[in-house]
């Protein structure tokens, strides 16, 4: 895995013993002869390999130990495609950890595929209906999924050129969800990794101006035996049942391997547009749920080796609120997780990870959080993982679990302060503009320490858990009542604005306001320091009806609707131009911090202008008493380096306000190249020093500034000025 050895006792399970040595080549590897299987089971006394032909017909084989917990065969004949379990023995003693019931037929934790699913009311459980620490002698094998037998293949090419951080603009999109109703896909492809691969999709992206695409899981999921119950399924997938195996649903082709090569395909595709591909990976729990959960996989092979337990080692320790927490104390689990990372980035060609409540994958045998926990020192240390996007959702629901800002050079992470600040600001809830400069300067009051760079923020308004930005405008309340639960699912703080009216309406005005706010919202976004993540289909008004927490909805309240995104057309043309700004201009996309300073031409004379100011609508840059005004509403955020400038003010109030434009040395002359209001609201023409300008209310302007370098005048660029709004025409005629 890389790195120095890590002392033992400063993190490990002490309970769990022997460990796999980092070069234990452990899953099943096809090879000229057969293939080998081997699995880490530290405390099993037996271990059976039982290989299952198309008729559920068992053929079982002893494995042999190898003395350090890892359990080898190798099979004369066998090939890619053959279906597999184990069935491991030991003590069933709770007590210690150890649950151990050969009647349960086992996934391999490193399958690179997995076929069939689970019967969640056939004999699924290690223990009786009477009680859970009772072992249940009924033979599971007809109820649960199967390994897959994959025989090594290239991977997919790589990207033409790596994507520097500071240039990434995030996509998050649900693999299903995203084609399932898209026109230009055919049917048979809709919802899977060939759909999210289609031509038609994939230009679309490019077109966006979004270079990667954060995809919900696509490691193998399950869904939990109480959304079954209810008649829904797992839709969102952070319920993993197996780290190596791209999901087998979304596969159109097949579940006996071809989902490896689909997803193969689909990665290719993207890459070749400049599209690098991320995935949102769930490492803090596994889909067994807690002891009284399903046996499928990591509990019958050594449940207090891979999940947290309580002192008395009976029960489960949660900090996730999923029933259990994946242990990476345990060496043994360590290695999984790092193999698993190294295995999706070289032959699966992933260029980064999103880490679904990462808190948990460090903390120690004592469950205590560490931020220098063999993890991240190992991750760092993987020349494999070098230059791979690491992002981290720095929280999990244990003690001391919320880390935001804490996880150092290397890592991403998302901004929770960004979201929450950004809804308020724009519906009205707080007072003055302090901390809007902050969030829209990278949030330097969290990451600018330690020596991280701006792209230690990633920034995002909405995201899969939650309201679409087109429910943030249009509903207070969450309206999860599909989910079977009482509506008593899901954030209840949602700093959400209905605009006067909950749900959707036919009010004309109702409607210009909501999609005025939601363009603010967007431009916010887009227009601030640190790396921006849009949530699929918030650029066309996607809505789900006012749930906050469709998890379990595999259906239109998920799906994107490509059907009905005319009347949201000004949202995806302010999407596309702030996002081609942002592209052509380097200014709008620091990687580094901007402090107020002097920017200096090629030679070191000093221009006169700062790389970042503030200003108030009189022109002048802002005061203390400006600063600690609570009613101000208005923010000009000027920035330039030796070549361009910017000036971008931000106003919220309802009512509008005159701008008087800086002169020299700020800029020579302006031109208005994106903005959030109607057409014809501000004005085209060149705009010199000293003019006054009227900027409608709930209104975000972006100027470019004439600068002048040296002694020569650098223009702005002649961008046509309401390029922002041709949508919007367009849909009136």
């Amino acid at each position: 895995m890389g790195g120095d050895p890590i002392p033992e006792s400063e993190f490990m399970n002490p309970t769990v013993q022997p460990s796999p040595g980092d070069d234990a080549r452990l899953g099943a590897h096809v090879d000229a002869d057969g293939t080998r299987f081997s699995l880490w089971a530290p405390r099993a006394t037996r271990v059976e390999l039982a290989l299952v032909d198309e008729h559920r017909r068992q053929t079982n084989y002893d494995v042999t130990p190898t003395g350090v917990g890892v359990w080898e065969v190798h099979v004369p004949g066998v090939t890619a495609g053959q279906r597999y379990g184990y069935r491991v023995h030991g003590r069933w003693s709770p007590e210690t950890g150890e649950r151990f019931n050969p009647a349960k037929l086992l996934l391999d934790p490193y399958a690179r595929a997995i076929t069939g699913g689970v019967d969640y009311s056939g004999p699924i459980t290690d223990h009786t209906r009477e009680s859970n620490f009772l072992p249940d002698p009924t033979d599971s094998f007809a109820a649960v999924p199967l390994s897959v037998v994959v025989a090594d293949t290239a991977p997919p090419p790589a990207l033409p050129a790596p994507i520097p951080v500071s240039q990434l603009v995030i996509y998050e999109a649900h693999l299903r969800g995203y084609t399932r109703q898209h026109p230009s896909v055919p049917e048979h492809l809709r919802g899977t990794y060939a759909g999210m691969g289609y031509p038609s999709v994939v230009e679309h992206l490019v077109e966006l101006g979004v270079n990667a695409v954060e995809f919900l899981p696509l490691q193998h999921f399950v869904s939990e035996p109480f959304v079954v119950g209810r008649g829904l399924t797992n839709y969102w997938g952070y319920n993993t049942l197996g780290f190596f195996a791209p999901h087998g649903a979304y596969s159109s082709s097949g579940t006996l391997g071809e989902q490896v090569a689909e997803f193969k395909e689909m990665v290719s595709a993207l890459h070749a547009s400049g599209i690098a591909v991320i995935l949102d990976v769930v490492y803090n729990h596994t889909g067994e749920g807690g002891h009284d959960g399903p046996t499928l996989s990591f509990r019958g092979i050594d449940h207090g080796a891979y999940y947290r337990l309580t002192d008395d080692q009976r029960n489960d320790y949660d900090v996730t609120g999923c029933g259990n927490a994946v242990d990476t104390s345990t060496p043994g689990v360590l290695k999984m997780v790092l193999d698993s990372l190294r295995y999706w980035a070289t032959d699966m060609g992933v260029d980064g990870f999103r880490f679904d409540l990462q808190t948990t994958l460090i903390r120690d045998h004592a469950h205590h959080v560490d931020q220098n926990h063999p993890f991240k020192l190992l991750v760092a240390a993987d020349p494999v993982l070098a230059g791979k996007v690491m992002i981290s959702e720095p929280w999990d629901l244990g003690p001391y679990g919320y880390q935001v800002g804490r996880w150092g050079v290397g890592w991403s992470e998302w901004n929770d302060r960004f979201r929450g600040f950004t809804r308020d600001f724009w519906r009205g809830a707080l007072g003055g503009v302090q901390e809007l400069a902050t969030r829209l300067s990278g949030s330097s009051d969290i990451f600018d320490h330690g020596g991280r760079p701006a792209t230690a923020s990633i920034n995002f308004v909405t995201a899969h858990d939650g309201f679409t930005m087109r429910d943030v405008v249009t509903y207070d309340l969450k309206h999860n009542e599909a989910n079977a639960e009482r509506n008593r699912d899901g954030a209840d703080d949602n700093r959400s604005w209905n605009h006067g009216y909950e749900g959707e309406t036919d009010d004309p005005a109702i409607i210009a306001v909501r999609q005025r706010t939601a363009r603010n919202l967007m431009a916010t976004l887009l227009l601030s320091a640190g790396v921006p993540m849009i949530l699929a289909g918030d650029e066309s008004g996607r809505t789900q009806g006012g749930s906050n927490n469709a998890y379990c909805q595999d259906s239109p309240v998920s799906w994107v609707n490509w059907y009905e995104q005319e009347e949201w057309a000004d949202q995806e043309e302010l999407t596309r131009t702030l996002l081609k700004l942002r592209a052509e201009h380097a200014l709008l996309r620091p990687e580094q911090w901007r402090y107020h300073g002097e920017v200096a031409d090629n030679a070191g004379h000093g221009l006169g202008r700062s790389p970042v100011a503030w200003f108030a609508e009189s022109g002048t840059e802002m005061t203390t008493e400006h600063w600690h005004d609570m009613g101000r509403r208005t923010l000009g955020m000027y920035l330039s380096d030796r070549s361009e400038g910017f000036l971008i003010y931000f106003h919220a109030d309802a009512e509008p306000v005159e701008l008087s434009l800086p002169g020299a040395p700020w800029a020579l002359g302006y031109r208005v190249v994106a903005h959030t209001g109607l057409p014809g609201e501000l004005p085209c023409k060149h705009l010199a020093p000293g003019s006054t300008v009227i900027l409608p209310g709930r209104t975000v302007a972006v100027l470019a500034a004439d600068v002048r370098v040296g002694a020569w005048l650098v223009a702005a660029s002649p961008v046509t000025p309401d390029v922002a709004a041709k949508g919007r025409q367009r849909t009136r005629d």
